[in-house]
């Protein structure tokens, strides 16, 4: 701000917002204002002119005025009505057409009331009005006397976390922070705010569309030539759109191109998923062929929560390939019993450490909202215990236990398979021991002249010793056997990652 100042205030210099801040202040100071915050509420439509919804509690006088319904005779219920089209015009005299409800009974429009008959209104809420009180009715549902018992409101509220689509910050979370902040001002609630935390999850678009540009030739053209409309951007020609399969692309750096063509860019994008396009995914079809629990996984495994995400039925099958690795991880499903790898012994340090690793790591990542990573941390345990001649129980257990949010009812059969009698439902979620999270030994690969020659197994307290790594190597046999006679020029050694001798090449 320039040239604003005055005697007795000066605002020189400052951005607009500390500014604001410096002369409400002034005013708060000299009595002549005061720092008020407004809520401007759009109406959006909240009277509606059809049957569907919630209907007003109110009755018009035939003197023109308004009255609220009395207490006891809520809640108004809709009219059981064959017809729910708007009325014609001549319905009560009116030049307009009117509401579906002007057609209900008699006996639900009219209501006498000492000696005045009054008329209900017609129009309605628009649905969710009703739902911006809902998660304060959900805490106590069956109160006949409150909107909500007070004490159970302190316990409860805020709603710790909201998760919804980007659409709700103008229409249900507004409307349902405005109510709030009334029923806050009339004392029914204790918080000004109904909800501490929005979270939107991002839309799920349909599957990628990959399309080849054509000139009049038929000869191909890099789509980073071709402008929003399918012309060429030097030539003007427009070009022919062909549709590709993945089959008929590569991924080259960051783009898909042509197969054997990676000078031929092709146009790759998702859309929203609608009719016209054809690109619908109808979950029940994904449920009907793969089974619930890969529907869940995989649009948890998609990518993160908040992301824009394109459907792919080959992520959807590589997820369903991971649950039944899973199960097989367990089952021996020809003779549907324990496999025999899964035993009742003790782990070893080994095994705790890429358990533990796991618990934490999914336990985290579930508490941020990281699904995704929290899968793939799954996926690679699995692939871990795959390699294991023996699979202990005490090992397994807490891997179905952490299997359970993302694929509960795989996860529930395979807990009753590990001989368990209550429901996995009821179990306590695993914890990691940070004892457990340490490597004790580490793997070294060991490089002669450059080219990988051995790698030796390394206690992790001397792998991080430059020096000491150095020695505990060269003391390995079958390092030893592949030194040659020549003298040892110089020992290359990166603590905890690698070891180098460089041989004198004379």
């Amino acid at each position: 701000l320039m040239n604003s100042s005055s005697d007795r205030l000066s605002i020189d210099g400052m951005n607009v917002a500390d500014a604001k801040k410096r002369i409400t202040r002034w005013l708060e100071e000299q009595g002549i204002g005061r720092y008020k915050v407004n809520y401007k509420l759009r109406d959006w439509l909240f009277s509606r002119q059809r049957y569907w919804g919630e209907p007003f509690p109110v009755m018009h006088n035939p003197d023109g005025t308004i009255v609220a319904v009395d207490e006891n005779d809520l809640p108004i219920e809709l009219p059981e009505m064959p017809e729910f089209r708007q009325q014609p015009s001549d319905v009560n005299d009116q030049t307009e057409p009117q509401p579906p409800l002007s057609g209900a009974p008699d006996s639900w429009k009219f209501v006498e009331k000492d000696g005045v008959i009054y008329t209900r209104e017609f129009n309605t809420m628009p649905q969710w009005a009703g739902s911006c009180w809902y998660y304060l009715r959900f805490i106590d549902p069956h109160n006949k006397e409150q909107l909500i018992d007070p004490q159970k409101e302190k316990y409860w509220m805020p709603v710790d976390l909201y998760v919804g689509g980007a659409e709700h910050s103008v229409l249900h979370l507004l409307y349902a922070r405005f109510w709030h902040k009334v029923l806050y001002d009339i004392g029914v609630v204790s918080t000004k705010e109904p909800f501490q935390k929005l979270v939107h999850q991002g839309m799920i678009l349909g599957e990628i569309e990959m399309t080849l540009y054509l000139d009049k030739n038929d000869q191909p053209v890099s789509a980073d030539v071709v402008d929003e409309n399918g012309q060429h951007q030097q030539t003007g020609e427009t070009l022919q759109m062909k549709k590709v399969t993945e089959d008929d692309v590569e991924k080259t750096g960051e783009r898909f191109t042509l197969k054997g063509q990676p000078a031929i860019a092709i146009d790759a994008r998702a859309y929203k998923m609608s009719k016209s396009r054809g690109n619908v995914i109808n979950p029940d079809k994904i449920v009907e062929q793969y089974g619930a629990d890969s529907l869940r996984l995989y649009e948890m495994f998609m990518g993160p929560l908040k992301d824009m995400k394109s459907w792919s039925m080959k992520g959807l099958e590589g997820v369903h390939r991971f649950i039944n690795r899973s199960w097989r991880l367990i089952i021996d499903e020809e003779k549907d019993q324990l496999n025999r790898e899964v035993v009742a012994e003790e782990p070893t340090r080994e095994q705790l450490r890429i358990l533990h690793n796991t618990i934490k790591k999914v336990t985290e990542d579930i508490e941020d909202m990281a699904f995704n990573t929290a899968i793939s941390a799954l996926m690679i345990f699995v692939n871990e215990v795959n390699k294991w001649s023996k699979r202990p129980v005490s090992i397994l257990d807490p891997f179905v236990r952490l299997l359970n949010p993302f694929v509960p009812h795989v996860a529930e059969e395979l807990w009753q398979k590990l001989g368990q009698k209550e429901s996995l439902a009821y179990e306590a979620w695993p914890s990691y021991n940070e004892d457990y999270l340490k490597q004790t030994e580490i793997e070294i690969p060991v490089q002669i002249n450059g080219k990988l020659r051995a790698t030796i197994q390394v206690e992790a307290e001397i792998a991080a010793d430059k020096q000491r790594l150095q020695d505990f190597t060269l003391t390995q046999e079958k390092v030893g056997k592949r030194l040659t006679e020549k003298a040892i020029k110089r020992i290359i050694v990166i603590p905890n990652k690698l070891v180098n001798i460089v041989l004198d090449d004379k």
